[in-house]
């Protein structure tokens, strides 16, 4: 009797250990899900973007081949919404996990397809890139590299959106409120396709890029900051005011508290911080961005 006891408990740990191992190799083969922005390269800086990313802590840095990684959502679970998330940092660096992986694996959790965008650093020491060009020529490409993989992950080419935190919010006002239009004409069929965003969430955005009118085709928008903000409190009430003036879809929290950079709220002492995602979450479900595509 014990031993056929103990054959049995042999065989739960094993069938336990299984489970574990499908799932974390699992997780470890959608890390590695990295998709290149351009095949060869970003046009004009084809040789540098063989050089080596800098990574450290929650920080990646010389950032010379932008792409994206993939995080889905459990089987079973995706609608169709897509996220590219830009994290802040700058534009001398990115804060790739805490505004990065953080924020996609929540939103994978809500069946959303995620992509985490590593972007060139204008800022950052010796770069050769500007503020103007590089950032919104890696979001629009970033927005038309998801549309050309509508397909592949199952996503509504009508629902793809932009979280950016911080100087990642700079980076979606940088496509938001232009034309996205693809070239018709372009060599590289990616390049044809609409590189502007159907919705965004910008948390704690940094004023560059904002225009002093919002145009009429101007995505909904998702804002929030807290009015202890040096940076950019500014920045989200004067991006609501706008909003309003052009009667466009709105919706905006200014908490108390939590200064500058809190991330997904989960190392902040204040209460309203920590649960800032389900705001977020709110707002996705208010607007339908959670309910399953129609085919």
């Amino acid at each position: 009797m014990k031993s056929s006891l103990n054959k049995i408990l042999k065989n739960r740990i094993r069938i336990v250990f299984a489970l574990v191992l499908i799932s974390l190799t699992a997780n470890a083969q959608q890390a590695k899900t990295i998709i290149p922005l351009w095949k060869n390269g970003p046009p004009g800086f084809e040789a540098k973007s063989k050089e080596t990313e800098s990574a450290k802590d929650y920080w990646v840095k010389n950032i010379h081949n932008p792409s994206l990684q993939v995080f889905l959502p459990p089987a079973g679970k995706a609608n169709g919404t897509a996220v590219v998330i830009c994290p802040g940092g700058g534009f001398r660096l990115l804060v790739y996990n805490a505004e990065g992986t953080e924020p996609a694996e929540y939103l994978a959790k809500l069946g959303v397809t995620v992509f985490v965008l590593k972007y060139r650093l204008p800022r950052e020491d010796g770069s050769p890139y500007s503020l103007e060009k590089q950032p919104r020529e890696d979001g629009l490409r970033a927005i038309r590299q998801v549309r050309s993989l509508a397909k592949e992950y199952g996503i509504d080419n009508n629902r793809v959106g932009m979280l950016g935190f911080s100087a990642g919010g700079e980076v979606v006002a940088a496509v938001a409120y232009e034309s996205g239009k693809g070239d018709p004409a372009a060599k590289d069929p990616i390049d044809r396709l609409n590189g502007k965003p159907d919705f965004q969430m910008l948390i704690y955005p940094g004023p560059l890029g904002i225009p002093d009118v919002i145009p009429q085709d101007a995505p909904p928008a998702f804002l929030l900051a807290a009015n202890d903000d040096p940076c950019c409190a500014v920045t989200t009430t004067s991006l609501l005011v706008k909003y309003r003036e052009a009667k466009r879809p709105v919706e905006a929290h200014l908490f108390t508290k939590g200064d500058h950079g809190f991330n997904m709220g989960n190392r902040s002492p204040w209460q309203s911080i920590k649960s800032w995602p389900q705001r977020m979450a709110d707002w996705l479900s208010d607007n339908g961005y959670l309910e399953k595509a129609k085919p």
